[in-house]
């Protein structure tokens, strides 16, 4: 398990200073075997859960985004108006079920590979990741 040094590492080299507010949410992050998706305001509800400490959204906010910028969570947009965040940040494909409003990892042998056909001058594929959006079969 990571310890407090390295939450306070992670934070100085996101540009963070290692506030106790913010070594808390490393805590609720990274202290974890399993890695899971989440919202910013469901991880501020966990944090109020798991440490009795109620952090600002802002400060919430302005730390999971400048922990995405140096590839410690990975953002995934479902549309405009919906981001959850991922603590596995290799390149793996979800499922989102629309009712759960859940997000649900599919590993990468579980798709075929995918071919694209069309180039873009200039640019290379950098990864490809697909998000598969369910609903309840009715």
């Amino acid at each position: 398990m990571p310890s407090s040094i390295e939450y306070i590492e992670k934070l100085r080299k996101s540009g963070l200073r290692p506030t106790k507010q913010r070594i808390k949410i490393c805590e609720v992050l990274f202290n974890t075997d399993k890695t899971f998706h989440f919202t910013i305001s469901d991880l501020a509800k966990m944090i109020e859960i798991n440490t009795n400490q109620k952090i600002s959204l802002a400060t919430v906010y302005n730390t999971i985004h400048a922990f995405e910028k140096k590839d410690y969570l990975k953002e995934i947009a479902i549309n405009s108006s919906q981001t959850y965040f991922d603590t596995n940040t290799s390149n793996h494909h979800h499922f989102f079920d629309e009712k759960e409003k859940e997000l649900i990892d599919l590993e990468n042998d579980e798709v075929d590979p995918i071919k694209i056909k069309k180039t873009i001058p200039g640019k290379k594929i950098k990864s490809i990741e697909v998000l598969v959006k369910v609903d309840t079969d009715n």
